[in-house]
């Protein structure tokens, strides 16, 4: 196999409490992290959250306020803070329970755009707020949330992936990934066969695009498990984490 057919973009160290949990630790003490700590809730989970909301029966502006909202009070305001346990585990299950607590806060409140000094306003500007299938209409909110979440983590993982090997010229080894499996997978398509893609692209032979797509494959499998351990704090919850992502992905 060639060098190049040799890669590690996701990192070989397996570690965890790296992102989420830790700096919610950090901004104990230091206050000037509120708005990283903001920053990066809000690109991790609005999405989650506002799709939770609409299943609950939110219309799409209310679902944005009570998204803004909710973001600023668990954060800004220091609830999130005070009540984060790393011991639980899963972040976005302790983020889904403290956004049901808001709610119920909220319907003894006035909407959360009244409430928020203009100064504090989260920059949510969702001009198209995400659409949920219709294979999710019979799950419940809580489903939703974890739908949208694993959607949006997909997302950011093959992103990375797809730009690293266009990074380093070597866009036929994405290609056939995302011919092969991606795409399939996601349109519930019968994928082409390696001989399909040796014609389309140009490869040697069969063997050689095998070992192109392994190459991917394991790259995809390392960057996915490098996102889901920076939303855990242990070994044994990163993989129940994984399990149902790769059967997600399945799908």
């Amino acid at each position: 196999m060639a060098s190049r057919d040799q890669t590690d973009i996701g990192g070989v160290q397996e570690t965890f409490l790296t992102t989420h949990w830790s700096m919610i630790e950090g901004v104990r003490e230091r206050q000037d992290k509120d708005q990283a700590l903001i920053g990066l809730l809000l690109e991790r989970y609005w999405k989650p959250v506002y799709c939770c909301l609409r299943r609950k029966g939110y219309g799409n502006e209310q679902a944005k306020d009570l998204t803004q909202g909710f973001f600023h009070e668990v954060v800004l305001n220091r609830k999130l803070v005070e009540r984060a346990d790393p011991s639980k585990g899963r972040f976005r299950s302790f983020l889904l329970h403290a956004l049901n607590q808001y709610l119920i806060d909220e319907q003894r409140r006035d909407t959360a755009q009244k409430r928020i000094p203009q100064s504090k306003l989260v920059p949510l500007d969702i001009a198209d707020p995400p659409s949920l299938p219709e294979t999710t209409q019979e799950l419940d909110a809580e489903a939703c949330f974890n739908y949208a979440w694993k959607v949006d983590l997909l997302d950011r993982v093959l992103t990375e992936l797809r730009e690293w090997y266009m990074g380093q010229g070597m866009e036929v080894h994405w290609h056939i990934f995302r011919d092969r499996l991606i795409q399939p997978s996601l349109e519930d398509a019968e994928p082409p066969s390696l001989f399909q893609l040796c014609q389309q692209y140009g490869i040697e032979n069969e063997t050689k695009a095998s070992n192109m797509l392994g190459t991917v494959r394991r790259q995809f499998q390392s960057v996915l498990k490098k996102h889901v351990r920076q939303t855990v704090v242990s070994g044994e919850t990163a993989e129940e984490e994984l399990r149902e992502m790769f059967r997600f992905f399945e799908k």
